[in-house]
């Protein structure tokens, strides 16, 4: 255990948050800082999810270490393969550090509530995604400790997706192109109506991003860092599009309400898991990210551009 015992030890924050981590951090965080140059009607609700964001990584930094030192005493821990053969590869490093994020992040999301008390209809919507994203935090820790079949990773999340597809309220169509209505003009519209095609939609949409998260892994902070780059994406979005389209801009606020705090522990959690990696995410992580990314999608009502974010994950998954 004194390789654990060391490990741990060198998981303060203040060794791991060198001025190069923090380079990598900072630099994806100018796109939305950009953004809200040109967009300051919504200066009051952006710093409102900046402060919650700081919050939730400067708790995720803390808990980690505390929270591995768990891991390690009930045996959750592995060896890095990348490092075989190396001093490094005979290092015990601590598993299952998502639950630290996911506990965070569930926290944020209850203090969250108080946006919405005036809104039943968005805080029903707020409570089914905060819902769906439990759901998958609980298999993820679930899958780290007994290793579960694959095929219930399939069949689970989209039991989790349905307190969020019964909370939607959003459109059920797709805008086509002038030039392919222009080929059928006395069948096709420029909106076209999917009713129930469009939340089986959504529940593959849901089902692929649980796991594709989970497929693109193996390498210290890949796991973390698409997410992370991917959930700065999502909020670049949201920026612009609540700026923008008045219309639609309390479901783009509600989508960066629920991106914020994701940003922010999984910050929090790329401090310890950089090269060369302190701790392991383990499924825990992957799933609360892949569910969590696709809830935002779904209640921002942007869930096609959300699989322009997945490019690298989508032909991940077609080779693999």
């Amino acid at each position: 255990n004194f390789s654990c015992v060391q490990t741990i030890s060198r998981m303060s924050p203040l060794s791991n948050l060198d001025l190069y981590h923090f380079a990598l951090f900072m630099t994806p965080l100018l796109g939305p800082a950009i953004a809200m140059k040109y967009h300051p009607d919504i200066k009051e609700i952006f710093q409102e999810i900046v402060a919650i964001s700081v919050a939730t990584f400067l708790v995720t930094v803390w808990l980690i270490p505390i929270m591995a030192r768990y891991t390690v005493k009930k045996g959750m821990f592995g060896m890095d393969i990348n490092k075989k053969g190396t001093p490094g590869g005979d290092v015990k490093i601590p598993e299952s550090l998502g639950i630290a994020c996911g506990i965070v992040y569930l926290a944020a999301g209850a203090v969250g509530q108080f946006w919405y008390t005036d809104n039943p209809t968005k805080l029903l919507e707020y409570n089914a995604a905060l819902l769906s994203i439990c759901f998958m935090i609980l298999l993820g820790f679930v899958d780290d400790a007994l290793d579960i079949p694959w095929r219930y990773k399939l069949i689970l999340p989209s039991v989790a997706s349905l307190p969020l597809l019964i909370a939607y309220h959003g459109v059920t169509y797709i805008k086509l192109p002038p030039y392919i209505v222009s080929l059928f003009p006395h069948l096709l519209e420029t909106e076209l109506e999917l009713g129930v095609l469009y939340y089986v939609y959504m529940l593959l949409v849901l089902v692929f991003c649980c796991n594709a998260i989970n497929i693109h892994a193996g390498l210290n902070g890949l796991e973390a860092g698409q997410s992370y780059i991917i959930g700065v994406a999502i909020m670049i979005h949201n920026i612009i599009e609540a700026g923008e389209d008045s219309q639609g801009r309390s479901q783009h606020v509600l989508s960066l309400f629920l991106v914020g705090p994701f940003i922010g522990t999984t910050a929090g959690l790329l401090v310890h898991n950089f090269y060369p990696s302190s701790v392991f995410v383990g499924d825990t992580y992957t799933m609360f990210a892949g569910m969590c990314l696709a809830v935002c999608g779904i209640m921002g009502h942007f869930n096609k551009t959300l699989m322009l974010f997945f490019i690298p994950q989508i032909l991940n998954f077609l080779y693999s």
